[in-house]
């Protein structure tokens, strides 16, 4: 349930102590996928008002509920808790008749389905496009795979690691000449796949709120990647220019990148123009830098970027992150703080906006999780529970929504068709 301060947080943000109605409101979304990449996309959509019901297989559920930092609750790490939220788990073997069946019935009471299964697999379980389309015409089915739905690659298996090398972002993560990097060591491709995702899917119901019918949306995770590599296509189309690894700098701007303070820290700085460079300069007791006749020019810069970057770091090293930082501010140069996720807890802004979400879960205590991105003022997005206990929602899905009786469900549960 939510803590006080998510409640009084929730009042600021709202006109009156009833909280507004979310835009989604009303939206039922299947997810039927594992992991991340297209079930981030259903965690979106819940959080601003859309019921999401989360199918799994009745032994064991998504393995992302085991995927991450352990807890006291079977089958409930703190990825699923925090990544799974906003939903509720129904159980159906997708193997049995029975449960291709009750997955139709469920697919003609809703307006968008999830999956990320390699390309044929739905269709295997006779839950195909034709077969979705069928039970229900108006059905927004988002599909997000390594490689997309077409092409030579379509049946490869697909993971953000796997899918960011090959759509072109670890080439560029590292230092030059050593071994490309994994961005972050996150799942990033599987989260920038699902934000384009969940932007298909709200295109797709505008077209269906104007004609009446669904579509396909389909994202290939390597591909959302690539998407967001800003100029390298055109640049090596039209220059033949292969962009390389470059550590912590920029090949567009200097100085720009990540510098050690006296206290072992570490600070951002961006000079991307001539302005901020001399900004810059100021800050170090250094105007002499910025001038024509030295680097106050960009060009000047960057061919003499290893000088450049010596002044800084010089500089940078001989005080301490909080010095450094103020003196920066001062001057209004673009400038900011490394941020470990202790910092990140300690940092006020974070607090400011919202950003750590304090949930008290049933036997584990408090569980801090990311908050809603974007923000909303009149229609602030919410959680309203963290990742789900598996089949948490068997009765109120199958009872309620499906109209089963007890002895249908007694019969089911038998079977092991449901848990």
């Amino acid at each position: 349930m939510p803590t006080t301060e998510e409640m009084d947080r929730s009042a600021e943000q709202s006109s009156s102590a009833t909280p507004p109605v979310l835009p989604l409101a009303g939206l039922r979304v299947i997810d039927v996928g594992n992991f991340l990449a297209g079930p981030y996309a259903a965690s979106i959509l819940g959080e601003f008002g859309a019921e999401v019901i989360k199918v799994e297989h009745p032994d064991g559920g998504d393995p992302m509920r085991r995927f991450g930092t352990a807890t006291k609750r079977e089958n409930a790490t703190l990825a699923w808790l925090s990544e799974a939220r906003n939903r509720k788990s129904v159980t159906i073997d997708l193997l049995r008749p029975e449960g291709v069946d009750l997955f139709k019935r469920l697919v003609a009471k809703s307006d968008v389905l999830v999956e990320n299964f390699r390309p044929g697999t739905m269709e295997s379980w006779g839950l195909g496009w034709p077969q979705v389309h069928e039970a229900n015409p108006g059905i927004v089915m988002l599909r997000v795979t390594g490689y997309g739905q077409t092409g030579p690659y379509r049946r490869r298996a697909g993971f953000a690691h796997i899918a960011q090398a090959f759509g072109g972002l670890n080439y560029l993560a590292g230092f030059p000449g050593e071994t490309p990097v994994l961005p972050g060591t996150v799942p990033l491709g599987d989260y920038i796949a699902s934000l384009f995702g969940t932007i298909g899917v709200l295109v797709a119901l505008r077209h269906k709120a104007q004609t009446g019918k669904g579509q396909i949306v389909d994202v290939g995770i390597y591909e959302a990647v690539f998407r967001v590599l800003e100029e390298i296509a055109p640049a090596y189309a039209l220059l033949g220019k292969i962009r390389e690894r470059e550590g912590a700098g920029s090949f567009v701007a200097v100085p720009h990148g990540h510098f050690r303070t006296q206290d072992n820290r570490w600070i951002a700085i961006a000079c991307t123009t001539d302005k901020m460079f001399e900004r810059l300069s100021v800050a170090m007791g250094r105007p002499e830098l910025s001038s024509r006749e030295m680097y106050g020019d960009q060009r000047k810069r960057l061919a003499a970027r290893e000088i450049v970057n010596q002044h800084v770091i010089d500089w940078v090293g001989s005080l301490t992150r909080h010095e450094v930082l103020n003196r920066c501010l001062y001057e209004e140069v673009p400038v900011g703080e490394v941020n470990s996720i202790a910092d990140i807890f300690n940092d006020p802004h974070f607090a400011a906006r919202g950003n750590l979400v304090r949930w008290r879960e049933e036997n584990l205590g408090e569980v801090v999780v990311p908050g809603v991105v974007p923000r909303l003022s009149a229609t602030p997005g919410r959680i309203n529970n963290l990742g789900p206990r598996l089949g948490d929602g068997n009765d109120e899905v199958l009872r309620v929504l499906l109209g089963l009786a007890a002895g249908e469900i007694a019969m089911l549960r038998e079977r092991n068709v449901v848990r």
